[in-house]
């Protein structure tokens, strides 16, 4: 049996003929392909005019977040900080245009919850603030380059939002020799990556130098899923004299996962509770290295992002380069509007990402898409006991028994649970996908894990006293 967390099945590729020759497909254990329905694929990224207003959340990441250093009445410039990084894990925010800071606030997030946040009245000009001076990042030490991505406010952009100087900053005792590049974009629906690597090829592969400079990694690998010829070709010719070794991967999701990404290109196993930095390797989204290309080269903090707006019930679906702060509302607009009543908008893709109630949420910098479904796209599922089919389990990339679990967390069985590695769950939805009896598997993971979370937490406070 596999080591539980590790994508693995003995073997990272299958043989394939292509052309006449046989190719290796580069692979990893379980997952699904689901319908792809990248709609705005082959639609350019598109810069949206300067909005009367903008939502700025102080919270756009993973940790606490930033305070507020500007006040009612402030006037700002595009690119000045509004709020400052609260501790290590943490980030800045920047103004995404110039104007008047008319309310200190709060907004909604995607998850719900409210969180801090300063409303931006725009002028209308667009003015600049004084950028960051450029640094010539073959020169520069990993100290200041990892100080200019700080004070840029730049985090992960496939997602989690985790701050990016965190990621660049591993225990001495945890050397890094492979940086992976992640321009998979496996969720369906979202293809605002596919558009990055077709129009920015060589930022991305600058900061994939400067990430692995800072990280004296000595070995840069693309993954691109094959369904984007066109990505990897470009990346290709553009990685050509950089030493970045542009790897074809096979169509299956969640191929842009951490752990089975890792073991696709490198076929290494990241330990059961562990962190890529144990087996010498760190993955980085390509909108995070073109933005820290940016923030280097170009002394630019991070308030804008590339973001797919998609879905049957638009009128022009496509791939925007959205200011942080733009509502869900205005972004809808932009995308021409709606021919039909949405019955449901997902922040995110219909995989991974999260319903949302409210149009007033704003894009921040992990928003990778927005989804509207119609009413033909939607099933209310009836849930019913497990048949103990497996199909659950032949899906999980974690090669956990998603089945077992859900029918141990049913009856609470929580600290079971826990023994049979519930905390590996990356929540993909593979297993709910596949399972016939349409049970909430994925809910059940997350339960769970927030009760383990929480006995945790109770223990060690215990412990303390």
């Amino acid at each position: 049996m596999p080591d539980r967390g590790a994508a693995y099945d003995g073997d990272n590729g299958i043989d394939k003929r292509v052309n006449g020759a046989m190719i290796k497909q580069l692979h990893f254990y379980g997952g699904i392909h689901p319908v792809e329905d990248k709609v705005a694929q082959s639609v350019p990224i598109v810069e949206p005019p300067i909005l009367g207003t903008y939502i700025v959340p102080l919270q756009q990441h993973i940790g606490a977040p930033a305070k507020a250093v500007v006040a009612k009445g402030d006037q700002v410039k595009r690119g000045q900080l509004l709020g400052e990084a609260q501790g290590f894990v943490s980030a800045p925010v920047h103004a995404p245009t110039s104007g008047v800071i008319r309310e200190v606030t709060t907004c909604l997030g995607p998850s719900g919850a409210q969180v801090p946040a300063l409303l931006l009245a725009s002028d209308g000009e667009d003015a600049p603030a004084e950028p960051m001076p450029a640094i010539d990042w073959r020169q520069a030490s990993p100290g200041d380059l990892r100080q200019r991505i700080s004070a840029a406010g730049i985090v992960g952009k496939g997602g989690a939002a985790f701050p990016t100087v965190v990621k660049l900053s591993p225990p001495p005792n945890k050397k890094i020799d492979t940086l992976i590049l992640n321009g998979v974009e496996c969720e369906p629906c979202l293809t605002a990556d596919h558009r990055l690597m077709l129009e920015r090829a060589a930022d991305i592969v600058t900061g994939a130098q400067i990430t692995a400079h800072i990280l004296g990694a000595k070995t840069i690998l693309l993954g691109i899923e094959n369904n984007k010829p066109d990505a990897i070709e470009v990346m290709r010719q553009a990685a050509a004299d950089s030493g970045i070794k542009v790897c074809s991967l096979r169509v299956r999701y969640p191929q842009g996962a951490e752990k089975q990404l890792i073991y696709a290109v490198t076929g290494r196993k990241v330990p059961s509770g562990g962190l890529p930095a144990d087996i010498g390797c760190l993955v980085q989204n390509v909108g995070t290295a073109a933005a820290i290309a940016d923030a280097v080269c170009l002394g630019k903090p991070l308030y804008e992002r590339v973001t797919t707006v998609t879905g049957t019930p638009l009128v022009s679906p496509g791939n925007w380069r959205f200011r942080v702060g733009t509502t869900y509302a205005e972004a809808i607009k932009l995308a021409g509007g709606v021919k039909e009543d949405p019955i449901k908008i997902i922040s995110g893709g219909p995989m991974m990402g999260m319903a949302v109630y409210s149009l007033d949420i704003p894009v921040i910098k992990s928003t990778s898409g927005i989804l509207l479904l119609s009413q033909d796209e939607l099933t209310q599922f009836d849930v019913r006991p497990c048949i103990r089919c497996g199909r659950c389990n032949d899906s999980c990339p974690m090669a956990m028994m998603p089945g077992i679990l859900s029918v141990q967390i049913e009856n609470q069985r929580y600290e079971l649970a826990e023994k049979w590695h519930v905390m590996d769950c990356i929540e993909c939805g593979c297993c709910a996908y596949t399972c016939p009896a349409s049970r909430p598997l994925v809910q059940h993971m997350r339960r769970a894990k927030a009760e383990v979370q929480a006995a945790r937490r109770a223990a060690k406070a215990k412990a303390e006293k």
